[in-house]
């Protein structure tokens, strides 16, 4: 069988002396065999809106799932199938077309077109009219493996497969599909927490293996121009998404396997974390430590001690352990009424130990042994059984405990060791055994969570953080972190990498513990320093480690804090920016962090950059990875930037940006509207009533736009309610003549402001201006930076800028500056 790679005739003939007896064998004993391999059409059906075709050896049945994405899915006698865990249940509105002629079947969708090549059968995918990508040998099933065979082109690069550290393009490599714990990773690692079987290809498609079971994706790794994937189990399907452009392609795929929905406004911002608070007290002294180093803060997390007082034994209590939290529902109470929410770890392990082992074995919530008892094995934690997640009594058992934490107050569930970390093959699931789920076990568990919160408080947001999951997870609000990274400058080095990986791919939160989680002799300042500035920069702001050298800034030394406090205070100021940016992947699936060759995607080159990112569309940022650097060579992608600190202007390819300690490359795109608000303790105190607006001007950008979104920070679904306001900015330069107009859109929302004091703040403006108006009122310049305030303007010559403010209402506004 082809698939089973078959013995060379004529190497194994010759080998054995027969070489002369070739051209008869091959008539007589191979060519039935071969017959008998090579998969052939013999009729098809259209049923509703699924092409359905007839094979040799097979059922194909094609599923538009978009008018860009098809799902294909080959069903042979005999061999198993699992339910489609990355789709999500969406109604497809898709008009496609069959054609047919003696060699071929034509199904178009409107930017995707399958070809279903007769004989022999292969299916070809196309978009305007240009081949995307083609079965080499398509489907294959034997008794061992089952998978299928893709050829790849020459030039093709192929990011994906989730997190791993090998470089933005994984081509050649062979990456084994079992999530999988790395303790202590850096600058290496092919296996992970979250081993997704889907790639982005240069050519401008994603191909997803929607099959859970243990397997590998090989990249051209054994054959340069073959792509393979198999599993020893599972889903025989795969989805082929296609895109005009890397961000609608993003946007086609997140249409078929489900759209992340926005996290609380919370969730954004500064999280104390650590592994792990032993008391309340600690808790309470922490929280205080916070407000009196003047740290904004929003969220605590517990680790593994609020329900022991051992790191081993006590897994699977799920309950307060009350000599160290004697009053944990006041202590969540006191917190909320600071603004601060409490997030709690939980691991889908019952340890037999512990105080709920029994409860779980008499409520079948456990995964069973071959003999149909509750499995039960040994790991780091102690003897254990599995909640069989797939299983309703299990979900229902597991869900019961949530329930009553979140009544208790509980704020944010954050689900630990889900890969699952150990998971013995022979453990029996209510869906199949181990290695034929193993992959979508984390997915499970937050899709239980997910739906379960939502059945019980709908207008509410869910907070749900995991370390393991499978294409699709986003939908059930999945938070992902890169799981238990050195704390070194190896650990740091490819964070940018991991976090680019996920998001391409659906997953737009994923961040890492930032200063490191794992190991570490003594506090590298530096190290620490460089890794809390990048994560103003990422998705979630959560220093976290273990507890040997303190992860929260507030307990470090003088320097440290007030360098790392500015950039706290940063990250909340751009709280309108950043959660635009959440606003953003919700409906588009755009990731938070963006790679470089989206702004070029005829340079290739640019794929392979893992250094510097786009965060959102305006800024590019450059982490500093390496100690005692001072200046950091930052690739571009085409355009002017501006240095967010200096104002310096980069052109070309190369920008040479100076650094110091409390500084790190983060440049502004030109024309680009970068909205901030003032500083605050926590984001319940947020509010746009003051407003700041930087426009970032350049000769070479003559019209710009830009937005930023806005609900109340809590309800579900606020903008398909139409509980949401967006405000527009747009900037035009026609020779001496400037015009910036400021435009509303939406209903409101509870606590939205009547009015916004405005100030537009115009960097690289070269000369004071004749004139500027709003509308038809005269707006004067005043001499000193003092004497600003409402309708009134400012030249600062010595930095190039000019203030202007003024209030805005309701009404659109005009403001016209003649120089």
């Amino acid at each position: 069988m082809k698939e089973q790679q078959p013995l060379k005739p004529k190497r194994l003939f010759k080998k054995l002396g027969l070489a002369t007896l070739l051209p008869t064998l091959l008539a007589t004993a191979l060519q039935p065999a071969l017959a008998e391999t090579t998969r052939s059409y013999q009729s098809h059906q259209l049923l509703d809106d699924k092409l359905v075709i007839e094979t040799s050896d097979s059922q194909v049945t094609l599923t538009p799932l978009n008018s860009s994405a098809l799902e294909v899915h080959y069903q042979r006698e005999g061999v198993k199938q699992l339910p489609s865990f990355a789709r999500a249940q969406l109604e497809a509105d898709v008009q496609a077309q069959l054609s047919v002629s003696a060699d071929t079947l034509r199904y178009a969708l409107g930017d995707l077109t399958a070809v279903i090549h007769k004989s022999p059968f292969t299916i070809e995918y196309l978009r305007n009219g240009e081949t995307l990508l083609a079965e080499e040998h398509g489907f294959f099933a034997n008794q061992t493996l089952r998978g299928f065979r893709f050829a790849l082109q020459d030039q093709e690069k192929l990011i994906g497969g989730g997190q791993r550290v090998l470089g933005m393009d994984r081509r050649g490599q062979r990456l084994p599909l079992y999530n999988k714990a790395h303790y202590g990773y850096s600058t290496e690692s092919e296996q992970m927490y979250f081993g997704l079987p889907a790639v982005m290809s240069s050519n401008k498609y994603i191909l997803l293996f929607d099959n859970s079971a243990t397997g590998n994706m090989d990249l051209g790794a054994s054959e340069n121009d073959v792509m393979q994937f198999e599993a020893i189990g599972g889903r025989t399907a795969y989805i082929v998404v296609a895109g005009e452009s890397y961000p609608k392609l993003i946007e086609n795929y997140v249409g078929v396997t489900g759209h992340q929905p926005m996290p609380p406004r919370w969730a954004l911002g500064n999280f104390a974390s650590r592994f792990g608070y032993r008391t309340e007290q600690e808790v309470r002294d922490t929280v205080e430590k916070f407000a009196e180093e003047d740290f904004p803060l929003d969220a605590l997390v517990l680790d593994l001690y609020w329900f022991g007082p051992d790191i081993k034994g006590h897994m699977g209590n799920l309950a307060w352990d009350n000599n160290a939290f004697p009053q944990p529902v006041k202590m969540m109470s006191d917190l909320q009424a600071q603004g601060i929410n409490t997030i709690l770890v939980t691991e889908p392990f019952v340890l037999s130990t512990s105080e709920r082992w029994d409860e779980a074995v008499a409520q079948n919530a456990l995964a069973k042994n071959l003999a149909g008892q509750p499995k039960q094995f040994d790991f780091y934690f102690g003897n254990t059984g599995l909640i069989d997640v797939f299983a309703e009594d299990g979900r229902d058992w597991f869900w019961n405990i949530y329930k009553g934490l979140k009544e208790q107050g509980v704020a944010g569930w954050w689900g630990d060791l889900g890969e699952p970390e150990v998971h013995p093959s022979d453990t029996v699931h209510a869906i199949g055994m181990a290695d034929e789920i193993h992959n979508a076990y984390g997915h499970r568990w937050a899709q239980m969570l997910f739906e379960n919160e939502k059945a019980d408080a709908p207008n509410e947001r869910p907070f749900i953080m995991m370390r393991a999951g499978f294409p699709g997870s986003q939908r059930f609000g999945m938070i992902p972190w890169t799981g238990d990274v050195e704390r070194s400058w190896g650990g740091l080095k490819p964070q940018v990498e991991l976090s680019l990986q996920m998001g391409l791919l659906g997953f737009g939160y994923t961040h890492s513990d930032l200063g490191g989680f794992a190991g570490g002799e003594k506090f590298d300042r530096e190290l620490y320093i460089r890794w809390l500035q990048y994560g103003v920069f990422q998705p979630v702001y959560r220093p976290h480690a273990q507890e040997h050298i303190a992860p929260e800034p507030v307990f470090h030394d003088r320097k440290t804090r007030n360098i790392l406090r500015e950039y706290v205070k940063l990250r909340y100021r751009l709280l309108p920016y950043n959660y635009t940016l959440a606003f953003e992947n919700s409906q588009t699936g755009m990731p938070l962090m963006r790679p470089l060759f989206f702004e070029d995607e005829s340079n290739l080159a640019l794929m392979d950059n893992k250094d510097a990112y786009l965060w959102g569309n305006d800024f590019l940022v450059a982490p500093v990875t390496d100690e005692n650097i001072d200046e950091v060579a930052v690739q571009l992608p085409g355009g002017v930037w501006f240095d967010y600190w200096t104002d310096e202007a980069y052109r070309g390819d190369i920008a040479e940006v100076e650094v110091e300690l409390d500084t790190i490359p983060v440049l502004v795109r030109a024309g680009a509207f970068i909205p901030t608000v003032a500083d605050m303790n926590n984001t319940r105190e947020y509010t746009s009533k003051t407003l700041r607006l930087d426009y970032y001007a350049d000769q070479s950008v003559s019209q710009s736009s830009g937005y930023l979104y806005e609900d109340d920070g809590f309800t579900a679904d606020a903008f398909a309610k139409g509980q949401y306001e967006k405000l527009y900015f747009a900037g035009e330069r026609n020779g001496e003549r400037s015009q910036f107009t400021f435009t509303r859109e939406g209903n409101g929302y509870t606590g939205a402001p009547e009015s916004r004091a405005l100030e537009l703040v115009l960097h690289n403006w070269q000369q004071a201006p004749a004139s500027i108006a709003l509308g038809a009122v005269n707006i004067p310049l005043v001499k000193r930076e003092s004497e600003l305030a409402d309708n009134t303007a400012y030249f600062d010559k010595r930095r190039n800028t000019l203030r202007v403010q003024f209030p805005w209402g309701k009404q659109d506004l005009a403001l016209t500056i003649t120089e």
